[in-house]
């Protein structure tokens, strides 16, 4: 699925991205943006795995859930100075393109 390909290349940019977060960030943002990244790709691949349209319907929503988690936290990033406004644009601008994704095959699949 193109959903899960570009989830994918979100969750090696924000491994990218807090690679660079202080250390004292290792089990707070920095693992809670990890996590949320991943998870978006891995309910889209269980999505994928599941047997029914409504099972496939369901962890395209939680993969949802975890996409708005995950721009929130890059929000806080930016706020807390961890990365750039210029870095903020363009990592919204990947979660928003795997949102509208993610939408439009949960439309798809809702008719």
């Amino acid at each position: 699925l193109i959903a899960w390909e570009k989830s994918i290349d979100l969750v090696a940019r924000s491994y990218d991205l807090t690679r660079t977060f202080p250390p004292a960030e290792r089990f707070g943002l920095t693992q809670q943006l990890r996590r949320a990244a991943v998870s978006v790709a891995a309910n889209i691949a269980e999505a994928k795995g599941r047997g029914t349209t409504n099972e496939l319907i369901r962890f395209l929503g939680i993969a949802s859930g975890s996409l708005t988690e995950l721009d929130t936290h890059v929000v806080i990033a930016q706020r807390l100075g961890y990365i750039t406004s210029e870095t903020l644009c363009e990592i919204v601008g990947q979660i928003e393109e795997v949102g509208r994704i993610i939408t439009g095959l949960r439309k798809s699949l809702e008719q």
